[in-house]
Order: structure tokens, then C-alpha cells, then sequence
């Protein structure tokens, strides 16, 4: 290999490897360097996906959250709502690597890893989707793990101000949790034996709510520049 496609490579790796401003500078550096490469020597790695203050969303993470919607939900969004997924993911691990948020430990992952997993009918069905979408199990893994981070942070942040009383409580269970089961002709349990896990429920949606708006609010302050798909550094 070539020493200037050799470094080429190198530098593609960091960008797709690293987050902050040393990502950036790779960016940079390889913009230099293609600019000064034999096209017929240099390969291409990643292209910039979108700018987001002096950091960067990369095509492979778009390519890869993407084929992570598509394995859990069957689809995977439009280009422009993955970019701004993975802003919000920006923002929220910004937010947590500022207040030394631990990430989740090994075991911790391992578990999530597991319960994903579970959620099909075989580690081979599971296999077979992931080589539909193309997405590697090291992926796999490590997009369950990040889901959990920033998830853990999220609710570390936002649980103590999302209160739930009484009548929250049961004007869920009248209004929606009873008609639910009632529409399916299983039982309605009585209040008391469910009251814990909808509150729960509720503290989850309040949270999701607070989320959703600091989140809203932080990425208006935010330079976020979109490129046009199949962009190259």
C-alpha cells in the first residue's frame, strides 16, 4: 500500500473511532490529504454526513443507526430524521461526559445485549436480520450498549422532576390501561395490584417529555449543518 494511502486509511479509521474536537481535526486532515492524493491510489472510507458545531456525523453512523431501525423496527427512517437522532445522541452524551456520568458496566452491557437478543425468536433469526441489514454483531453490540448509556443518563437527569400523583394514576388506569385490556378481552386487573408499574409508566413518559423539549431547546442553539447524501470528506 502506497505511504499516502496508508495514512489516507488511518485517518478515515480515527474519524469513524473518535468524538470532539479530535475528530474534527481528522476531518480535517483527511480533506488535506485527499485534496493532494492520486484519486486512482485513494480510497474513500466515510463522508461527512453533517457538521454539528466542530464535530461531525459521519455517513457509517447514519448507515449503521439506520440498519439498527430497520432490525428492531422493520424500517429505518428518513436520512434527515437519523441525522437528527444522532444530534440528540450528540447532545446527550456531551451533556453526560460533562457530569462524569459512568458508562454502564460490562456486565451491565452484557445483560442489555442479552435482553435484545431474547427479543428473537433465535440467535440465528437474529443473525439472518443482521446480514439483511448489514449490520455487524461487534455493531450490534455496541449500539445496545450506547442505547443503554444514554437512556441511564437521560433518566438520571430528568426522573427527579417527574412527579406522579394519585389521579395521574388513575386517570390512566381509567382511561387508557382499563379500555386497552378491555379491547383485547383479557381482564382488568384491579388498581391496586398495577398501581406500581403505572406510575412507573408515567414517570417514564414525563421523563421522555422533559427529554424531548431540553432536547428541542438545545439543538436550536446548536450549528448543525446537513450535507448532501453521498458527500465525501
Amino acid at each position: 500500500m502506497p505511504h499516502a494511502r496508508l495514512v489516507f486509511v488511518l485517518i478515515a479509521c480515527a474519524v469513524g473511532m473518535s468524538t470532539g474536537p479530535f475528530r474534527a481535526q481528522a476531518v480535517a486532515a483527511l480533506e488535506s490529504i485527499q485534496g493532494n492524493v492520486d484519486v486512482g491510489r485513494a480510497q474513500v472510507i466515510d463522508g461527512v454526513a453533517a457538521r454539528i458545531e466542530d464535530d461531525v456525523i459521519t455517513e457509517s453512523e447514519v448507515r449503521e443507526l439506520s440498519a439498527f431501525q430497520e432490525l428492531v423496527d422493520g424500517r429505518a427512517k428518513p436520512r434527515p430524521e437519523v441525522i437528527k437522532e444522532l444530534a440528540d445522541q450528540w447532545i446527550v452524551r456531551g451533556e453526560a461526559s460533562a457530569a462524569k456520568y459512568p458508562r454502564p458496566s460490562k456486565d451491565d452491557a452484557d445483560r442489555a445485549y442479552a435482553q435484545f437478543v431474547d427479543q428473537f425468536p433465535s440467535r440465528e433469526e437474529l443473525a439472518a436480520q443482521c446480514k439483511k441489514v448489514g449490520l455487524s454483531d461487534a455493531a450490534l453490540r455496541r449500539l445496545v450498549g450506547e442505547q443503554l448509556y444514554l437512556a441511564r443518563f437521560l433518566d438520571y437527569r430528568f426522573r427527579p422532576a417527574a412527579q406522579v400523583d394519585e389521579k395521574q394514576i388513575e386517570a390512566y388506569y381509567r382511561d387508557e390501561f382499563s379500555p386497552q385490556l378491555k379491547l383485547r378481552g383479557d381482564v382488568v386487573p384491579p388498581l391496586d395490584k398495577v398501581e406500581d408499574t403505572i406510575r412507573e409508566v408515567l414517570i417514564q413518559r414525563a421523563i421522555n417529555e422533559r427529554a424531548a423539549k431540553w432536547l428541542d431547546d438545545a439543538r436550536e442553539r446548536l450549528k448543525i449543518d446537513v450535507m448532501p447524501e453521498g458527500n465525501t470528506p
